[in-house]
Order: structure tokens, then C-alpha cells, then sequence
């Protein structure tokens, strides 16, 4: 697959290309990246790619056409009509579900603004989907890139040491969507911390039944609604139900 990143500092993509178990998908190309600066394609002795917005206020907009110049010389080099992502606050909340698609994808282009935004007449004639990180703002799209490139390419094949190691992820359908566990390596005892009995038993039913005790717990206490997601689907055993009423007050659907 193949990610082209449209950004104003494809210096920042240096390290997660370079550093990490990741850069075995980038270094192998079955995550190939190329980074294109909308600056090489602005015009004038400043190559401007910003200006003032119309109507007053705040910051500057970037500016259509060096964006346009840059996408349309990365999709005649492509020429596969692949889809344009902006990363915006407006955008689809990145999750689990968001990242296994593209994983499985041919690739995207990636737009990164910055300053106070992009011209919408852009936005409206290029951009096919838009995602944002949650409910915060950042200075640049840069944070996000990065963040659905490191995600999709920790899930190609042969990147991580272990195959199985993605599918125990927070947020995998193969966990009922739930929080991951906690784990524990050596020393066996730390600082007077101890690690759990049931860990060094080497009883490796009763150890799955306490790491599915776990992930319940965590994600009853921290994000319920996906208890409430998972119930919904019918993902949770009567003994998971129990569990969450014994344990954590939440009230069984039995």
C-alpha cells in the first residue's frame, strides 16, 4: 500500500520511518510513505501558501492552489484515484475500526493543514473523508499522520516479533472491544510489589479467566460505554455479567 503525506514539514516523518518495530513496514515497503511539500509547488520568489481570511479574523488559511498542484502531481504519479484524507477536528474519530480499514486498504493521500485551516474550496472539491485524533486541536494534521501510519503498519504482517501480539490490543473485536490487561515481567519483585499469584501458577486456564476478569474491570471503571457496546453486541457471557455485578457494581443483563 502506499501513503503520500501532503505536509509543510516532511522532516517530521523522519523518525517514525527510521526508529521502532513500525519501520520494518516502511523500510520493507509493504507501508510505502512519500512526503510532498505544497510549498515545492507554490509559485512567486516567497512561494507563499498562505494568506489572510476573507472576512477578518484570526491566523492564516491555506491557500488552494499549491495544495492542488501538490495532490494532483502525487495522483499522476499514482494514478490509482485514491482516496484524500484530511485530518481535521470535523473528521471521524480515529479508532480501531478506522485503522483496520485502511490497513486492508491500498493507501491514501494524507493532507496535513496547519495555521487556522485550509480554504474550503479544497476541502470541498478533493477531500473524500476527513479524521480527527478526539476532541482536542492540534498545530497540524503532522500528530495524526503519524498516528494512522504507525497504526496501519503495526498491522501488516511481519512487523511485530509476535504475529499474535496485535490481536491482544486494546479495542480488538477479538477481545470483545475491550481495554487490555495489565502485565507483569521480571524481577518478580519489584520495589516490595509483588506480581500476581495467579501469573506464576502456570494454570494457563484459570490465568485467561483472570486477564478476561481484568479487561473487564479496567474497562467497566474507565470507559463504560464500551461495557454498554460490548453488552449491546452480545459479546458478554453470563459469567462476564456476574463478574461485572460481584466486582464492579455494574448492573447485570442476565
Amino acid at each position: 500500500m502506499r501513503f503520500d503525506v501532503v505536509t509543510l514539514f516532511p522532516e517530521l516523518f523522519a523518525p517514525l520511518l527510521s526508529i521502532g518495530i513500525t519501520r520494518r513496514a516502511f523500510a520493507s515497503g509493504a507501508v510505502d510513505v512519500h512526503l510532498s511539500n505544497p510549498r515545492d509547488f507554490a509559485t512567486g520568489n516567497y512561494r507563499r501558501i498562505d494568506d489572510r481570511p476573507f472576512g477578518g479574523g484570526p491566523g492564516m488559511v491555506m491557500m488552494p492552489e499549491p495544495l492542488t498542484k501538490a495532490l494532483e502531481h502525487i495522483q499522476s504519479e499514482r494514478k490509482d484515484g485514491a482516496p484524500v484524507i484530511l485530518f481535521s477536528p470535523a473528521g471521524q474519530v480515529l479508532d480501531h475500526a478506522v485503522v483496520e480499514r485502511w490497513s486492508q486498504s491500498s493507501g491514501a493521500v494524507l493532507i496535513c493543514g496547519r495555521y487556522e485551516g485550509i480554504d474550503q474550496r479544497f476541502i470541498d472539491d478533493h477531500v473524500t473523508e476527513e479524521i480527527s485524533l478526539g476532541d482536542f486541536v492540534l498545530s497540524g494534521g503532522e500528530i495524526a499522520a503519524m498516528a494512522l501510519l504507525d497504526a496501519v503498519a503495526r498491522l501488516q504482517p511481519g512487523v511485530l516479533n509476535d504475529e499474535g501480539s496485535h490481536q491482544q490490543d486494546s479495542f480488538n473485536p477479538l477481545l470483545d472491544g475491550l481495554l487490555d490487561c495489565p502485565h507483569y515481567t521480571r524481577p518478580e519483585n519489584w520495589l516490595g510489589q509483588g506480581v500476581p499469584d495467579v501469573l506464576l501458577s502456570g494454570h494457563h486456564l484459570r490465568i485467561e479467566q483472570w486477564r478476561r476478569d481484568q479487561r473487564l474491570a479496567i474497562t467497566a471503571r474507565r470507559r463504560p460505554e464500551l461495557i454498554k457496546k460490548a453488552r449491546e453486541s452480545g459479546l458478554l457471557s453470563r459469567a462476564d455479567e456476574l463478574f461485572l455485578q460481584r466486582c464492579i457494581s455494574v448492573p447485570p443483563q442476565l
